[in-house]
C-alpha cells in the first residue's frame, strides 16, 4: 500500500486513528491497525474501516462475530468502489472461512463431538452431554 493512499484515507476519515502494526485490526472505538506490507493491504484496510464505520464494538455470541465480519466485508465492497480498490471475493471468502472454521471447531463438544449450541450469554451447551 502506498503512503498516498493511506494519507487519503486518513484525511477522509479523521475520526479514526490509523497506526502501523503487524496485523490488520480494528481496535474500538477508533483505532485501525494497518500493515502496509501485507498482501491485499488496501482491501484489508477497507474491511477494517468497514468495521469502524459500522460501529462494531463487541459481540456476545460467536455467530454474531461472524455476522459482523460478513457485514464488514460488504461495507468493504462499497468502499472499494469509492476508492478504486479491486474487491477480491476470493480473499473475502478465504478470510471469512477462517472464522467459519474457528466456529466449527469451537462448537464441537470436547466430550462427545456433537455440535453444541451457544446461548445469548456466550456459553456453549451440548444437548447430549447436558441432558437432564
Amino acid at each position: 500500500m502506498d503512503k498516498i493512499f493511506l494519507n487519503k484515507i486518513r484525511v477522509d476519515f479523521p475520526e479514526f486513528r490509523f497506526v502501523v502494526g503487524k496485523k490488520f485490526a480494528f481496535r474500538p472505538p477508533r483505532t485501525i491497525v494497518v500493515d502496509p506490507e501485507e498482501q491485499n493491504a488496501e482491501l484489508l484496510l477497507m474491511h477494517e474501516l468497514g468495521h469502524a464505520l459500522l460501529g462494531h464494538r463487541e459481540f456476545k455470541t460467536d455467530v454474531r462475530r461472524i455476522k459482523m465480519e460478513s457485514e464488514a466485508w460488504e461495507k468493504a465492497r462499497e468502499l472499494c468502489d469509492k476508492y478504486g480498490v479491486k474487491y477480491d471475493e476470493e480473499v473475502a471468502q478465504t478470510e471469512l472461512d477462517t472464522y467459519r472454521d474457528w466456529l466449527h471447531k469451537k462448537s464441537r463438544c470436547p466430550e462427545c463431538g456433537l455440535t453444541r449450541f451457544q446461548t445469548k450469554n456466550g456459553d456453549y451447551h451440548c444437548p447430549r452431554c447436558e441432558m437432564i
